[in-house]
């Protein structure tokens, strides 16, 4: 009996980790957007390097660089790298409004549809489908399109 209960403990063990090893073992780059109202990027893999940026905008698109146990290596729109836990981010798509000029959001993937909104540089959204140099995009409860080049976080990361 004994050594039924430690081979089904072993057994459970090996079961929570291997979600975790898969998560190490994603190919890199790729994009992951924030999902916590408040994370620290560090300058090494671990929570005794110093914090060198907080994030407080959930849905930020960054570019997962490397991966180290549990950690990544991320790049964010405005060029700044360092590494952040991999629990803190999602691969729930977001974009952020990219250049000097604000991005007009339009009701359809088209630049002679309806314009909507005008999106100023710096804006978070939700990202969906892009097709055709457009890419849903939802910014609260504002939904349209608007052109994929003018979103950092879409297209090959």
């Amino acid at each position: 009996m004994y050594l039924l209960r430690r081979f089904l403990a072993v057994i459970a063990l090996l079961g929570l980790t291997v979600p975790v090893l898969a998560q190490d073992s994603a190919e890199t780059p790729y994009w992951a957007s924030i999902k916590a109202s408040e994370v620290n990027m560090r300058a090494g893999p671990g929570e005794d390097y110093r914090v060198i940026w907080v994030y407080k905008r959930p849905l930020l698109p960054l570019k997962v660089l490397r991966i180290k146990e549990g950690w990544r290596f991320v790049r964010d729109p405005d060029g700044a790298q360092g590494w952040v836990m991999a629990r803190f981010l999602t691969r729930q798509p977001g974009g952020y409004v990219q250049g000097k000029e604000p991005a007009e959001m339009r009701d359809a993937g088209d630049s002679g549809a309806k314009l909507l909104w005008r999106l100023a540089p710096g804006v978070v959204g939700r990202l969906g489908d892009c097709d055709k140099g457009w890419c849903g995009f939802t910014v609260g409860q504002r939904t349209g399109f608007v052109p994929q080049d003018r979103i950092w976080g879409a297209g090959e990361p």
